[in-house]
């Protein structure tokens, strides 16, 4: 990738990076051609190359993207400074929405690419999801406070669980074709209130605030 890329206006920028989110949460690797990437852009599809020499840099650039946004958001919103689960959850449910709304096809091309099967990014992709999925269990690795929770509770299969719980409801919502951000929003709440009513100690349903 060209430096000339970020020496371009941000208003720019922003529209090749969400036109390739769109262009490859709908379609496979395979078939998102660079020329409905650049059409959808506004810019030629020869401009496109300049910028990206080649499809696989601009997917993983697009990844990459991704992934650092979601750390960065997180960070920004907090989210690995409470004890309080239920308030980190919170904080990356708000860090995420707002990506969605800077980026409207960012949790299509997420999913899209981790289960993208296509020999040339796939294993690019694996390698660097296990990185970043890696960095952020470090962050949080320490900051749950056990005291909160039922006497007996497995803490690592209930984040497990929790966890599972809101990937499938994301992959649901991308299969839907749309990313309702105010649906999503009272959807994690009320499940939230639901996890909250059954780990919590009696008492403690508002996660200890």
């Amino acid at each position: 990738m060209k430096e000339s890329f970020f020496s371009l206006p941000e208003e720019k920028r922003m529209a090749i990076i969400n036109a390739g989110y769109r262009v490859f949460s709908q379609n496979s690797y395979k078939h998102s051609p660079m020329s409905e990437i650049a059409a959808a852009a506004g810019i030629s599809k020869s401009l496109l190359f300049h910028y990206f020499r080649s499809k696989k840099e601009l997917y993983m650039f697009l990844w990459d993207t991704c992934a650092r946004t979601t750390i960065e958001y997180l960070e920004k919103y907090h989210c690995y400074e409470s004890t309080d689960l239920f308030e980190s959850m919170e904080r990356g449910m708000m860090a995420k929405f707002e990506i969605f709304h800077r980026y409207p096809d960012v949790a299509n091309f997420a999913i899209k690419a981790f289960y993208e099967k296509d020999p040339e990014i796939s294993k690019a992709v694996q390698e660097s999801y296990r990185k970043y999925f890696e960095l952020k269990g470090e962050k949080t690795k320490m900051q749950i406070d056990p005291e909160m929770f039922r006497t007996g509770i497995d803490l690592k299969m209930m984040y497990r669980e929790m966890y599972y719980a809101s990937e499938g409801y994301l992959w649901e919502m991308v299969q839907q074709g749309n990313i309702d951000v105010e649906k999503m929003e009272t959807d994690f709440r009320e499940l939230m209130d639901f996890w909250k009513s059954i780990y919590l100690k009696e008492g403690d349903t508002d996660g200890g605030n």
